[in-house]
């Protein structure tokens, strides 16, 4: 469903079985489902057909916390304990079968053609070429070139409502090493914030700080999110007043050059930046 192919070697060496037991578990996924799947002869896999539906429902939650932590079990058990653990909901989960077309896409080095919806400009048909899905804390977003602007940006997964793969390869521009913003690690130094806070060996103790300093590598697309997540106020003498405000960024001067800090607490680029 997520990677758009499988083949015989997939499956011995994921599951440590025999080409014969291989052999059996095709054959009864064709009798389940004899219109999911087409063989490619010429490279021995069975791609997924246009006529797919999944034999299992996967939880979307449950999926996308998976693919984000590169967990691949299989299987969904836990899902029957109830744990007296309560998280705060993000605003919505996206369409499973939307994040496996474009996580398809991305495996496969294909661009995309979307129908996508914008505050600005409402819904239209987008061309891009994605490579990376991320959690950004409040929603997901895919990040991509856009061949429309021919940059790279952050398009929200749920404002996606249809993914067509397009059968053709994505340009080296194109590529995610081209996307500069996201290749960039910016090193962040996070305190207690100086005025706000009355106690700050709490605020170490609650961050795993070091010498009262939280250090963190981020990459330069994601850094807005993160500081507006944390609310880190991100002024460059922490003017911010407020109990929220229990971070500071002691090292202002390495937001420099990063693009999406519009979003971040009292960030305002100085002539000295």
């Amino acid at each position: 469903m997520f990677r758009g192919h499988f083949s015989r070697s997939d499956l011995t060496n994921k599951f440590e079985m025999g080409l014969a037991n291989a052999t059996r578990d095709i054959a009864l996924y064709k009798e389940l489902s004899p219109k999911n799947m087409e063989l490619e002869s010429s490279k021995k896999q069975y791609l997924q057909a246009k006529a797919f539906k999944p034999l299992f429902k996967h939880d979307a939650k449950k999926t996308l916390i998976k693919l984000a932590n590169d967990i691949t079990d299989g299987f969904d058990a836990i899902g029957d304990v109830t744990f007296p653990i309560e998280a705060p909901s993000q605003l919505n989960v996206p369409d499973i079968f939307i994040v496996a077309k474009l996580v398809q896409a991305i495996l496969n080095n294909k661009p995309v053609n979307v129908i996508y919806t914008s505050l600005s400009s409402g819904s239209a048909s987008r061309e891009l070429v994605p490579h990376s899905i991320v959690d950004n804390g409040l929603r997901w977003h895919v990040r991509a070139f856009d061949r429309k602007t021919k940059s790279f940006r952050d398009f929200v997964l749920t404002r996606i409502s249809k993914v067509t793969i397009k059968n053709q390869t994505a340009e080296s521009h194109e590529d995610k090493l081209e996307d500069h913003q996201w290749m960039r690690m910016m090193p962040l130094q996070l305190v207690a914030h100086p005025k706000n806070v009355q106690h700050p060996t709490a605020i170490a103790m609650d961050y795993g700080m070091e010498n009262g300093v939280l250090e963190l590598n981020v990459r330069a697309a994601l850094a807005g999110y993160l500081l507006r997540r944390w609310n880190v106020d991100c002024t460059t003498n922490a003017d911010l007043a407020g109990g929220e405000y229990q971070l500071w960024l002691k090292n202002r001067q390495t937001l420099y050059g990063a693009e999406n800090l519009a979003i971040a607490p009292g960030y305002q680029q100085s002539e000295d930046d």
